[in-house]
């Protein structure tokens, strides 16, 4: 995916390290007046965030926008629980994934691409703590290597 033109407003990366990330989809979502004034003002959290399929519609369930203060007594609920914008045949792979090869849907990040959100959600299977411990040994591996360089170009 081209990020020409994105502006990312929030990232999960703690879903990254929990899952193995696989295919990725992108969704618009259904938001409240408000809701859209906080995004693009960035107090958005994915942390905690997941999408759940029904079988006709998808959803993206525990995502925190913080109120806009301007918005007063017209304001949102932070936690509510938001419609993605798929295509039918997308959400009926999206169960498929679910239901045979026991993967889920993780939301990955928040942007703005043309003036919409856009939320980009990846198919995930979940790591072991000893998947999780060779990640870290290969990425402080890597943080070492690169370390060596550096200094043997400054010479």
């Amino acid at each position: 995916m081209a990020d020409e033109g994105l502006k990312v407003i929030a990232s999960n990366r703690k879903a990254a390290h929990d899952y193995f990330l696989g295919d990725r989809l992108e969704a618009g979502l259904v938001l409240q007046g408000s809701e859209i004034k906080s995004v693009r003002a960035g107090q958005v959290s994915l942390r905690e965030a997941y999408i759940k399929t029904d079988g006709q519609q998808a959803w993206l369930v525990n995502a925190h926008i913080a109120p806009y203060d301007p918005a007063s007594r017209l304001n949102h609920d932070p936690k509510r629980d938001r419609k993605l914008l798929l295509h039918r045949k997308e959400i009926a792979r999206a169960q498929e994934h679910v239901r045979q090869r026991g993967e889920t849907l993780v939301p990955v990040r928040l942007y703005l691409k043309r003036g919409r959100a856009k939320l980009e959600v990846a198919f995930a299977r979940g790591k072991r703590s000893y998947d999780k411990r060779q990640a870290a040994a290969a990425k402080d591996a890597r943080r070492e290597m690169e370390r060596a360089l550096g200094r043997r170009r400054d010479r």
